[in-house]
């Protein structure tokens, strides 16, 4: 049984691959008798459930509320793209952002389940180290805007460099990455090689120092969360 639900789960999700605008596209028949059969499958496993569970139980478990609501808005959608396309009306298949609740939601999906609770009580602990990395981040932009700001300096392209604010701070912010290094730094340091030492400095602080602790505080709380589950 567990082996079949998956099957299906992850048939109904590779859908997407065939469905328009798709990377294989496949004719509308096709998928569309295919998503019925894995909504009749999901049906058919929610009711063998519901049998041998009892009812209140049953109606009180949120998971099968959200299955039960999931293939009412696939076949809904399913059925207005269907219409549309009779008469040839350009539309889209909203229903793709509610399948990966069939995977979260069956009780073969336990340990989903588990992950998913983990990362979600991980993450107002990672909210503070978040929080000072970005007042960080805008701190530097702040700095950045002082010193290169008023100095009419330009890119390799000719634009204006580091004199918008919000610019500063993507520019940064790409650079804890290093996917811009060292190309946003250097009209800086063609004007003064001494300018090097903000981006060092900026390097240091944001992608050694604050990365690491925010990698560090990731792991420790998950792993924390996942022992008390």
């Amino acid at each position: 049984m567990r082996t079949a639900t998956y099957f299906f789960i992850f048939l109904n999700l590779s859908l997407a691959l065939f469905e328009e605008p798709a990377v294989y596209p496949l004719p509308f028949l096709v998928t569309s008798v295919v998503e019925v059969l894995c909504l009749l499958v999901f049906f058919g496993r929610l009711t063998h459930f519901a049998k041998v569970t009892p009812r209140n139980v049953f109606w009180k478990d949120t998971k099968n509320i959200c299955i039960m609501v999931a293939i009412l808005l696939s076949l809904t959608d399913l059925a207005i793209y269907g219409v549309l396309r009779i008469y040839n009306v350009r539309s889209i298949r909203w229903s793709r952002i509610v399948r990966p609740i069939f995977l979260v939601n069956f009780a073969e999906s336990r340990q989903i389940r588990r992950a998913f609770r983990s990362i979600r009580n991980t993450l107002p602990e990672i909210t503070y180290v978040f929080l000072l990395f970005m007042f960080s981040l805008l701190m530097f932009s702040l700095m950045a805007l002082k010193l290169f700001g008023e100095r009419n300096l330009l890119t390799a392209e000719g634009l204006p460099y580091f004199r918008n604010y919000l610019e500063i701070v993507f520019d940064l912010y790409v650079l804890v990455t290093t996917a811009n290094s060292p190309d946003v730094m250097m009209p800086a340091f063609d004007f003064s090689s001494w300018y090097a030492l903000f981006f060092i400095a900026f390097v240091i602080v944001n992608t050694y120092i604050f990365m690491s602790l925010f990698l560090a505080v990731v792991y420790n709380n998950y792993k924390k969360h996942l022992k008390v589950m």
